[in-house]
């Protein structure tokens, strides 16, 4: 790393244990680096904060360089779900561009460069993203999440969404529901300025899809957003999100 940038990357995290080694490598590999990184654990039961501790305590003490010292890494605890977690994160940043990052989602290495050209001419924007599998199926699934992004202007959190603090300030932050939070912030931002949809791809996990099967996932996910779309609260789909 060559350089400190002012931006937050907050990471919500629930029993990632598992993935916090390549999560903070993918971390570590950015050129610039972030000038902070919060991960906010919603009550995870795996020791997934006392890992990432000694992850971060282990990077510094076999670390030379001083700008890579000079990132501010925090781990804290917070209640569950992704919105409380997420403005948890975002209430601690000291940077004016934050960054909002799934635990299971891969930033490429120029990322902060480029959301901080971004951010020049965008307030707030996402990137495009790819699904770690090699299934013509997921290509296919990971092209229309970008493709209906840049029509409608609503992203999800697979996509790294990134944001102007003042901004999200202004709108409240990630609206306290328990799920469809994105897409909920999404409308509002749009409301104010549209969003930068980047190109450069991160790459997010495939694992829903693989566990649950590929079409019985492509279908409830369409279903859980149509009836978002039509009134159906978000606590409900929340249950059968993660039923």
């Amino acid at each position: 790393m060559t350089a400190i940038a002012n931006v937050t990357i907050i990471i919500p995290i629930l029993n990632e244990a598992d993935n916090l080694p390549y999560l903070f490598a993918s971390i570590y590999s950015l050129n610039p680096a972030p000038q902070q990184v919060i991960l906010v654990d919603g009550g995870s039961n795996d020791y997934s904060i006392v890992i990432a501790q000694d992850i971060i305590k282990a990077l510094k003490a076999d670390n030379k360089s001083s700008i890579d010292l000079a990132i501010n890494w925090q781990v804290i605890e917070s209640e569950a779900g992704r919105a409380v977690q997420m403005n948890t994160g975002a209430a601690l940043a000291t940077s004016d561009i934050l960054l909002f990052l799934h635990a299971d989602t891969k930033l490429p290495t120029q990322a902060i460069y480029e959301v901080m050209t971004a951010i020049k001419n965008s307030e707030w924007g996402r990137f495009d993203v790819k699904l770690n599998s090699r299934q013509p199926m997921l290509w296919l699934v990971s092209q229309m999440m970008n493709w209906r992004s840049r029509f409608t202007s609503i992203a999800t959190g697979d996509q790294a969404i990134f944001i102007k603090r003042t901004l999200f300030e202004q709108v409240g932050g990630y609206p306290k529901q328990g799920l469809m939070e994105d897409v909920e912030l999404c409308k509002q931002l749009k409301a104010i300025a549209k969003p930068a949809c980047l190109k450069t791809k991160v790459i997010t996990s495939a694992r829903r899809w693989q566990q649950h099967g590929t079409w019985r996932t492509i279908i409830l996910m369409w279903q859980l957003r149509f009836d978002y779309w039509r009134g159906i609260s978000a606590d409900n789909i929340r249950q059968r999100y993660y039923k």
